[in-house]
């Protein structure tokens, strides 16, 4: 079973601020750093880091050559990025004193894919293989259709929401990974038990995790639901947390986990992330995840 992340690849421009700008403000950042991340790179490395092999596939364009140093320094394979004559996908990120953030996302190259490449790059994949994206690249609908035509397992982060999920067959998800946010874009309810509820209604057959912030997770399939709280810490950085939260539930299902042990695998793993600056930088090892008492 190989396992494919079709996903965003993002410079991050991070700015320190005492508190993020309302409209017409204007103040002066105490810090910039440059990191890598998007989306799709940072679950990429989630899982890279958390022991499981993964294939990245996506573009990058001018300035983007940190991202694919960012990748092979971190075991993820690098087979299907491709560079294009384009700016790369970049964002400007606020992070202020109490570690929470505010993202402005520039799709740049992530939003040039095209189905020749779709093509190309699933050609190399199979029945039973794993496929996790995410909602920061174009050609979404056909890329979840052509999967779902070769019997992949389709894993969806549906993050930033927005309407070209309208076109996407979402019936064919095996696996949806949504905060609050997200559940209340697709279920129309606000209640984690209505999300839960009326998503199992939507779509019988597949499995979600509900992340709550502050609450923990939830977890539901056909056997039942799960929950799990967080672990308390300092937040310094919390711009990668949730795709460390899904880069290790992941990786605890392909290790053939029990629900409950994966959810506070990707829980310890998630609050190491937010007490560190950056996206990618901040994800842990697994065995750091493993060792550590929180």
């Amino acid at each position: 079973m190989k396992v494919l992340n079709f996903g965003s690849l993002n410079v991050d421009y991070v700015y320190q601020m005492e508190s993020i700008l309302i409209p017409g403000e204007t103040q002066a950042s105490k810090e910039r750093n440059v990191f890598s991340g998007g989306k799709g790179l940072n679950q990429s490395i989630a899982l890279a880091k958390a022991g499981i092999p993964v294939y990245h596939a996506g573009m990058i364009g001018e300035g983007g050559e940190i991202l694919l140093e960012t990748c092979r320094e971190n075991g993820v394979n690098t087979k299907f990025i491709r560079k294009i004559d384009a700016p790369s996908g970049h964002t400007m990120i606020q992070v202020d004193k109490n570690g929470q953030n505010c993202i402005l996302l520039f799709g740049g190259s992530n939003r040039m894919i095209t189905r020749e490449f779709v093509d190309e790059v699933l050609g190399e994949f199979e029945k039973g293989d794993i496929i996790l994206l995410q909602n920061e690249i174009n050609e979404l609908d056909y890329i979840i259709d052509k999967a779902y035509e070769k019997g992949m397992m389709i894993i969806l982060n549906p993050s930033p929401y927005d309407s070209a999920l309208d076109a996407c067959d979402l019936s064919r998800v095996s696996l949806f990974l949504v905060n609050e946010i997200e559940g209340f874009q697709i279920t129309g309810e606000k209640e984690p038990e209505k999300i839960l509820e009326k998503i199992k209604t939507l779509y019988p057959h597949a499995k979600i995790v509900l992340t709550l912030g502050g609450d923990g997770s939830v977890y539901q399939d056909e056997t039942g639901i799960y929950h799990q709280g967080i672990f308390k810490v300092k937040a310094v950085d919390t711009t990668a947390a949730g795709d460390t939260f899904t880069g290790y539930f992941i990786s605890s299902i392909l290790d053939g986990m029990p629900v409950q042990e994966g959810l506070e695998l990707a829980a310890k793993a998630s609050a190491i992330a937010v007490s560190r600056p950056g996206a990618t930088a901040s994800i842990p090892l697994r065995e750091e995840v493993e060792k550590i008492k929180l």
